[in-house]
């Protein structure tokens, strides 16, 4: 009888993954598959011991179960979302068209249901990494942009008022920066929505709303970020 091959051991600055969920068999099986395409995984079991491993380590993503004992994933990633800007994808069975508004209202980059094909959750990760990577500007890109009481500089992926830095997700970065690029003009749904399943009208419209949450005075009434009805969105810079 064969020896189990051993686990491959990924390179030390391969982007860290946590993977939280109360079922032993998907934590195994994501941190050995993950494991073997190059990447660095750590796992919870639940909510409480997340914080820890999140209070102690820096990752790149975190893949949280919803339906988990105690604490859901759902709070969790709420709470890390007033924390932190890393990307989080939401894995569970609900496959509800709510809870999938609700995850990425809250601040998710991502939703897969179970039961799921390892090789699928591995390219959207592959896709979000890829997509919150510092990419370069092109020299045409200015340096900043100012709206209103706000500055957001492409380059650093920074958005302030006044001293203040304001927290804004990785996918709310990336369509900022979209929009500055092109200040004063429209930019279409498809492109404001990127690549994966979850790239589709209505996500970019949740995401936009949350981002006119942080940089509207009535977010209902937008004077920044506006809407072109039928086309998608556009960046009113001063």
């Amino acid at each position: 009888m064969s020896a189990p091959r051993p686990r491959p051991t990924p390179a030390d600055d391969a982007p860290h993954i946590l993977v939280v969920d109360d079922d032993r068999r998907i934590r195994d099986l994501l941190s050995r598959f993950l494991s073997e395409h190059g990447y660095r995984v750590t796992t919870a079991p639940d909510a409480a011991r997340a914080r820890a491993r999140l209070a102690n380590l820096v990752f790149d993503l975190c893949v949280l179960d919803v339906m988990m004992p105690g604490e859901n994933g759902f709070d969790l990633a709420a709470w890390l979302r007033g924390t932190s800007s890393v990307p989080i994808v939401m894995l569970t069975a609900r496959s509800e068209g709510a809870d999938r508004v609700r995850g990425l209202e809250i601040g998710a980059d991502d939703y897969v249901a179970k039961p799921f094909e390892p090789r699928e959750l591995l390219l959207r990760l592959n896709n979000i990494l890829r997509r919150s990577a510092p990419a370069a500007s092109p020299s045409s890109a200015p340096e900043f942009v100012r709206f209103g009481p706000f500055v957001y500089r492409p380059e650093r992926g920074e958005l302030r008022q006044g001293e203040e830095i304001i927290r804004i997700t990785d996918r709310e970065r990336e369509m900022l920066t979209l929009l500055a690029s092109r200040p004063g003009e429209t930019v279409a749904r498809e492109e404001l929505a990127g690549s994966g399943d979850a790239s589709n009208e209505r996500t970019v419209d949740v995401q936009i709303n949350r981002l006119r949450r942080k940089i509207e005075l009535d977010p209902a009434n937008p004077l920044h970020l506006q809407t072109v009805r039928g086309l998608g969105y556009r960046l009113q810079v001063d």
